[in-house]
């Protein structure tokens, strides 16, 4: 049984910064792309970042790049995203997903296999 367990989100001020896990079991992690989502209630889940099979090349959205840092674990079959600089707008439920395939999806429909979500909420 494939499973996604996000962790880290919390309550945080503004400018303050967050460490998000996800811990993948029941898929050969380093075979899997993993990227970072988020979504606010009624709205579209949005891109955040992703991350190839060996760690070696990122992608991110306009929004959080030079803010946000994803980043793996392979030993560990976790994926992690620093959140630094944190804006109130950043406030939303956090995302990991995976799926086989080589590219560095921005769309939801390009992953297969999806966590839970972790609440970050950021303070003014």
């Amino acid at each position: 049984q494939v499973q996604l367990v996000e962790s880290g989100g919390g309550l945080v001020q503004a400018g303050d910064s967050l460490r998000l896990s996800c811990v993948v079991s029941g898929l050969t992690f380093s075979w899997c792309t993993m990227g970072w989502f988020r979504q606010a209630p009624g709205k579209e889940r949005d891109f955040v970042a992703a991350i190839t099979r060996s760690g070696d090349e990122t992608r991110y959205a306009d929004s959080v790049k030079g803010r946000f840092t994803i980043s793996r674990d392979n030993a560990k079959n976790t994926v992690f995203l620093q959140l630094d600089s944190l804006k109130p707008e950043d406030t939303t439920v956090y995302y990991c997903a995976a799926h086989h395939g080589l590219q560095l999806g921005v769309v939801p429909s390009a992953y297969d296999y999806w966590g839970q979500g972790t609440l970050v909420t950021v303070s003014s």
